[in-house]
């Protein structure tokens, strides 16, 4: 499941900032929640990681790294914190790779979808 990106409408994957009082991978089980509406169970381990520039509001750009959290999905919600924000949509995992905007994000989907589920998580 992909969402967009609020401002360019980018096809991305749920992420955030880094929160202190939450552990990472709550972090990600949170911001799926939050930007998708989805809830379920959140591997405690990332299956990767990947490097993209975010474009600040003053327009410089930070590099930014992204660890990557599997959800075994188990509810999906009708509505959500950012759900006028943004679009969700589920679709396999090689139509993702091919919708996602963010070029080091890709071999890893593509590796992801070579991993019979429920070993992924």
């Amino acid at each position: 499941m992909l969402v967009t990106s609020r401002e360019t409408r980018r096809w991305i994957l749920p992420k955030g900032w880094i929160k202190k009082k939450l552990t990472p991978d709550a972090m990600a089980a949170r911001e799926a929640f939050e930007e998708a509406g989805v809830l379920g169970r959140i591997a405690s381990c990332p299956i990767g990681d990947y490097h993209y520039l975010k474009r600040m509001p003053d327009g410089a750009a930070i590099e930014c790294d992204v660890a990557v959290y599997l959800l075994e999905v188990t509810r999906v919600l009708d509505t959500w914190p950012e759900m006028d924000q943004r679009e969700r949509r589920w679709m396999r995992i090689d139509d993702a790779a091919a919708l996602i905007s963010d070029g080091e994000l890709v071999p890893l989907l593509r590796r992801l979808a070579q991993v019979p589920y429920p070993a992924a998580l």
